[in-house]
């Protein structure tokens, strides 16, 4: 296998609604996505960066720069056997997890059209059908949680994960648990809080929580491994997770009960198939969490979602969530029992409206 060329787009989503976490607001998308042509099939892979370095040290800007002046130049020319061999080629550029992995997802689907099979069957995935679970971003009032969640489980969404910082944390979590009692909760920190406040944390373990998503630093493993000494509530590690060493690390150490894969966070396919592998030897659960992707990452998302480990419901919701309009065919559809059928066809099953992406670019560049 060769990558002949690649062509790549900035395109600007605007969010149906803001999405706020405890690091920052989002109302518009800047998504690069990567077009491979991979020996005359084509595959498309998605860059989840963030416009800011907040959630990750990567931004739009920073991964243009790298994929072009750097991903590129290491597989331009090189024969490999398989898209499992791209990440090697990769090795030499430190970090910068989510270039790669837009890279490497392009070559995946490309080599799943040329099998003629779907992405998710190449992967070793064995799920026809995925849980659905939501996120929900931090708002005004609890009046207006309180809304937003109802509307989400009357769409059959299997469980409700919640944004929290300091100051909205409690009293969302217990007027939620008193509107609905039996619901799956979760709530989800993106970092929000050190060790100092585990006692805060702690009261979170009265509301009957599945999970306490990266309370502590993005870095932080050894305070996640105090933490998790004081509660009985599991923690899930997310953007401390960016490698197959970190994730040994925070399982043999106690730092959590759970692992949230993302396909960008860890570099693609191959050490999220790694990581997804060690979670199962040692009994961890995984889920796949969600970077509020266009319908190409979306699809990838599902795929990924389809491996035997993934137990727990995802982020990986309905196109409409998101987007008035998404750049795929069929767009991404939720059932009333919260779940997401995974495609038949090859590759990643979706088509990806072209003339869609054309009037949403706001810059392209074709590397050969």
């Amino acid at each position: 296998m060769r990558v002949r060329e690649i062509t790549m787009w900035e395109i600007r989503m605007k969010l149906v609604a803001p999405f706020e976490t405890s690091v920052e607001r989002t109302e518009v998308r800047r998504i690069i996505l990567i077009e491979a042509n991979v020996d005359g099939a084509t595959g498309w892979g998605e860059c989840v960066a963030g416009e800011v370095p907040s959630y990750s040290p990567e931004t739009t800007e920073t991964a243009w720069h790298i994929l072009r002046d750097h991903l590129w130049p290491l597989v331009r020319g090189k024969e490999f056997g398989s898209a499992g061999e791209v990440w090697d080629l990769l090795a030499h550029v430190r970090g910068h997890n989510m270039a790669k992995a837009a890279l490497e997802a392009a070559v995946w689907h490309a080599e799943a059209v040329q099998k003629g099979m779907p992405l998710w069957k190449l992967l070793g995935g064995t799920r026809e059908e995925i849980a659905s679970g939501v996120s929900i971003g931090i708002k005004e009032s609890v009046e207006e949680l309180v809304a937003a969640v109802k509307k989400e489980l009357a769409a059959g969404y299997q469980r409700i994960k919640i944004k929290i910082k300091p100051g909205k944390d409690l009293a969302p979590v217990q007027r939620l648990r008193q509107e609905f009692p039996r619901i799956k909760l979760m709530v989800d920190a993106n970092s929000a809080y050190t060790l100092n406040d585990w006692p805060l944390l702690k009261q979170l373990e009265g509301f009957y929580l599945m999970m306490i998503e990266q309370p502590l630093g993005w870095d932080d493993l050894y305070g996640h491994i105090e933490l998790q000494k004081r509660l009985d509530t599991p923690i899930c590690l997310d953007e401390c997770i960016h490698t197959e060493e970190q994730a040994r690390a925070a399982i043999e150490l106690g730092a959590c009960k759970i692992i949230n894969i993302k396909l960008g966070r860890v570099g693609g396919y191959t050490v999220a198939r790694r990581i997804h592998d060690l979670c199962q030897q040692h009994g961890i659960p995984v889920w796949c969490g969600g970077m509020l992707e266009s319908g190409i990452g979306r699809a990838h998302n599902i795929a990924l979602s389809t491996l035997p480990g993934f137990t727990l419901p995802g982020d990986v919701t309905a196109s409409k969530r998101y987007w008035e309009e998404d750049i795929i065919e069929p767009e991404v559809t939720v059932s009333a029992q919260g779940t997401i059928r995974v495609p038949l066809g090859p590759g990643i099953g979706f088509e990806p409206r072209v003339d869609c992406i054309e009037k949403l670019t706001v810059r392209k560049e074709r590397l050969a």
